[in-house]
């Protein structure tokens, strides 16, 4: 079988062994500009679009993706290459695989290289959509102050060199700043990152920084910017060398950075798009008038849920998400803490059954044909703690619930921070805060309380006295008898008062 690099070039004599887009990418028009290209905007947000433009009346939402950071080189280059097609591929609970080339990503950027480019494609007439994907920690968003963090070196970068910005603030600032001189037409700001009120959020911090950047901007702002809510979910992976070897030897399509993911996906969209917006509930996606009680869901329960099975896994020293959640202790644990400590902080949820929610998660993070690395899930922890953990502990403590289990959590990502797993092996952390962490860490080897202390994370936790008594006890606990025998002893006390 010959194989034949992924282009727009190769689509033709590749078309018999793998699915290819049905539709003139040629006569595509970019409506959508995406900042963030990875993993999962490929494997959701594009995967949406490119089945919408299978309509053939459409061709009016093409995607170009931005590569905002120096790091993103590699997916730039590849997309160049590849004339923005890639390989999605769906790994099903079965262990088959469903290949599909996407097309929606029309056009590309590498912003290090020409910021300018990138601010005069966000401020095109034609683009009706600014959509991102930056990670919970690119909202720069401090906990402690409840803020938009000014002390950030790129943003003050961004401040004293506005025509050359690093950061999404300074790109868009300067973009909605052009729309307003040219006196174009607004434009929808779409977050798809895991945060809650993740539009809200990104109104917010946006107008932070235009307040001091250019005060004159904000009105406009207000009357011609969106800011949709929106809950978004499918689980993406790293892809792994063996995911390209694997599509050359079953299709001969050679691939440098193909897609995979979860046969599972949702989009939960608040209908707020100034500027018009693709039809994407044909293809899927859920309009809704509020958002919140689906984010909430997912963020307190998949995306918690992601965090607590990756650091307690990666203590016992397991390297994959399946691997955790297989083992019987950890996902008795994991089950417990969704049940007696998250769900009676969820409210009402009128249309989603959420017993089998969480039974849909435990089958989704047991799939063995994933492979979700346990260090990308627990990377940037820092960021993740406030948003998927904290909103839980501070709910149940309002309303005198338990913080048991939570605490737990936050004492084993304390032990976690030393950087070793209980056999002694080194952890791979990857942290924007990952030397504060470690320095925490520890000294609270000595002191266990002194890891709250971090207020930027914690915000005034360390104040409260049930929590940090159940902390300091998990500590205590999973230090002198490991991880798997202290979720045992947990799982037993809590069977023990139902």
């Amino acid at each position: 079988m010959k194989n034949y690099k992924l282009n727009s070039e190769n689509l033709s004599s590749i078309s018999e062994r793998i699915t290819i887009p049905q539709y003139d990418r040629t006569k595509i028009k970019t409506g959508i500009v995406h900042v963030g290209i990875g993993g999962f905007h490929r494997s959701h947000e594009a995967f949406y679009t490119d089945q919408l433009l299978h309509d053939q009346s459409i061709t009016d939402w093409g995607i170009c993706g931005i590569a905002l950071l120096n790091f993103d080189t590699r997916i730039y280059n590849t997309l160049k290459e590849q004339n923005g097609l890639y390989t999605l591929i769906v790994k099903e609970l079965d262990g088959t695989h469903t290949n599909r080339v996407i097309g929606s990503v029309v056009e590309y950027l590498y912003a290090p290289e020409n910021p300018t480019a990138v601010v005069e494609k966000m401020a095109s007439p034609e683009v009706k959509i600014i959509s991102l994907t930056i990670t919970e920690g690119g909202y720069n968003y401090n906990e402690a102050t409840k803020a938009f963090d000014f002390g950030n070196s790129l943003i003050q970068h961004d401040l004293d060199y506005p025509e050359a910005p690093k950061t999404i603030f300074g790109y868009l600032t300067q973009a909605l700043k052009l729309r307003k001189e040219r006196g174009l037409n607004g434009v929808t700001i779409q977050s798809c990152d895991n945060i809650q009120g993740n539009g809200h959020m990104t109104k917010t911090m946006l107008l932070s920084y235009v307040g001091k950047a250019e005060p004159s901007l904000m009105a406009w702002i207000e009357s011609n910017v969106s800011f949709p809510n929106a809950m978004v979910d499918r689980i993406t992976p790293a892809t792994a060398p063996n995911d390209i070897l694997n599509l050359i030897k079953t299709t001969g399509v050679h691939d440098a950075w193909p897609v995979v993911c979860e046969p599972f996906k949702q989009w939960v969209i608040e209908d707020d798009f100034i500027a018009g917006r693709p039809a994407w509930e044909t293809v899927g996606a859920q309009f809704v008038e509020n958002v919140e009680p689906y984010e909430k869901m997912k963020l307190s329960l998949l995306n918690a849920g992601h965090s607590v099975l990756g650091i307690l896994g990666a203590l016992v020293g397991y390297s994959t998400i399946d691997e955790a959640v297989n083992n019987p202790n950890i996902s008795a644990f994991l089950n417990n803490y969704m049940d007696t400590e998250v769900t009676p902080t969820l409210g009402d949820l009128d249309s989603i059954n959420l017993k089998e929610y969480k039974h849909s998660l435990l089958e989704r993070f047991g799939n063995i044909n994933i492979k979700d690395q346990i260090d990308r899930i627990c990377s940037e922890s820092s960021a993740k703690f406030p948003i998927f953990v904290l909103p839980t502990v501070n709910a149940q403590l309002i309303g005198n619930g338990t913080v048991e289990l939570a605490a737990f959590i936050v004492a084993a990502w304390a032990i976690y921070s030393l950087g070793n797993d209980e056999n002694g092996k080194s952890l791979i952390i990857k942290d924007a805060m990952e030397l504060q962490l470690n320095e925490k860490a520890k000294m609270a080897v000595n002191n266990p309380k002194v890891f709250l202390e971090i207020e930027s994370i914690f915000g005034q936790l360390k104040n409260d006295k049930t929590f940090v008594a159940a902390y300091t006890n998990a500590y205590k606990n999973i230090v002198a008898n490991g991880v798997e025998k202290s979720v045992m002893d947990i799982n037993s006390n809590v069977l023990n008062e139902i």
